[in-house]
């Protein structure tokens, strides 16, 4: 997580996709800096794993299966969460990826459908789901994973990621705009390639290796290089950007 410190005592953060990647390490990070946090993933097995880990560690934190493309299933997990917090402060939008490098005309409808509502409908349900706590509060921090996928084609990937992430951008300029007035930011990242467990599947380590040589720092991103934004943008130090979609990249797109 680095040197910088945060301080997020009393405070209760839900991270989505927190059985592996980039939710894993939020979850684990909020954890440290003395959040209570909610782990949800549709992985069991893994995501007890992590929250049973931060336990070890001294830290407070509960595991939540939810298939977080399902409005039933969200509904429940967001319910079981209020009633036991009373209160939610942070929403971290992590759950999402693609497992399949494609072209537009070799992607078959249900895959499609597949990466756009784990990327994008996800993030629309959990946030409505969290919305109605953020405003009894008059407070609140969301944090959404996009992806560069989402700025600017640069590598083969997987259109729908690609257009998934980009409604991601989208929708978190929308919801700054509706939820400014209740206390409430919305922020995104958009991380470069970064070296989580489904990035080393997905892409080979030639590919890897030509990705990282691309950025000015000369390597793919690491999960802690995106660790320390969405503690950040979750921070009071934050409180003034909302809307804004952070792009960490090893400057290998600059706009």
């Amino acid at each position: 997580m680095g040197t910088t410190t945060f301080d997020f005592s009393g405070q209760v953060a839900l991270v989505t996709g927190a059985a592996r990647g980039i939710g894993k390490g939020s979850a684990e990070a909020f954890a440290e800096a003395g959040a209570r946090v909610y782990v949800l993933d549709l992985d069991e097995a893994g995501g007890e794993t992590v929250a049973r880990d931060i336990r070890k560690r001294g830290g407070n934190a509960s595991f939540v299966a939810c298939d977080v493309t399902e409005a039933g299933r969200v509904t429940t997990a967001f319910d079981r969460i209020l009633a036991e917090a009373e209160r939610l402060d942070i929403l971290v939008n992590s759950a999402g990826g693609f497992w399949k490098q494609l072209s537009v005309e070799e992607t078959p409808e249900e895959e499609w459908d597949k990466v756009v509502d784990l990327n994008l409908k996800s993030i629309f349900l959990c946030t409505r789901a969290a919305i109605p706590a953020f405003k009894r509060q008059r407070s609140g921090r969301i944090v959404n994973i996009g992806s560069m996928a989402g700025v600017s084609v640069l590598q083969p990937s997987s259109p729908p990621y690609a257009a998934a992430k980009a409604g991601v951008h989208s929708l978190t300029r929308v919801l700054a705009f509706e939820l400014g007035k209740h206390g409430v930011t919305a922020n995104a990242i958009a991380p470069g390639t970064t070296a989580t467990e489904r990035v080393v599947a997905v892409r080979s380590q030639e590919q890897r290796d030509m990705i990282g040589k691309g950025t000015l720092i000369g390597r793919i991103a690491e999960v802690s290089d995106m660790v320390g934004w969405v503690l950040f943008l979750a921070s009071p130090e934050a409180g003034y950007l909302t809307g804004q979609t952070i792009s960490v990249n090893g400057g290998r797109l600059m706009v």
